[in-house]
């Protein structure tokens, strides 16, 4: 089942249930969705193209969570977290820590990284790899942590 016949369907659900955050967050996937196949050129998109989709609308809604956190808006933060939440349920599975760590160390034996002057090489291998599974703050973070370590 593609990701569209799966937001149509949520969608669908969060109509009946009456759930405005889910409705909200699946109409702007939805939304992402149909300017992104009307601007492409073939009018479909790949699942890779639908997951970084995905990750830059739940990272936006961690953003503006952080911005309203921030100027003191604790309850417009929790809306867009919750909407992240509901987004995030058609990601990939996410890579705990430790998987996390033994990707990347795998990642920096085939690079052949040997300092952190290599972290340009070892993100670039990571970041295709990986894409989806983390996100790029994890992944950078443990990659600067793995090579300061070499």
């Amino acid at each position: 089942m593609n990701l569209e016949t799966q937001i149509m369907g949520q969608l669908k659900e969060a109509m009946k249930a009456k759930n405005t955050i889910a409705l909200e967050a699946l109409r702007a996937v939805k939304s992402e969705l149909l300017l992104a196949k009307t601007s492409g050129a073939n009018g479909e998109l790949s699942e890779d193209q639908e997951i970084a989709l995905l990750q830059k609308l739940v990272k936006q809604r961690k953003e503006a969570a952080e911005q309203f956190t921030a100027n003191a808006r604790p309850e417009l933060a929790e809306k867009e977290l919750a909407q992240a939440e509901v987004i995030q349920q058609f990601l990939p599975a996410q890579l705990s820590d430790e998987e996390l760590t033994t990707a990347i160390q795998e990642i920096v034996a085939e690079v052949g990284a040997t300092s952190p002057k290599d972290m340009g090489k070892v993100m670039g291998a990571a970041s295709s790899k990986l894409a989806g599974k983390a996100e790029g703050k994890a992944i950078s973070a443990k990659v600067k942590d793995i090579l300061a370590g070499l």
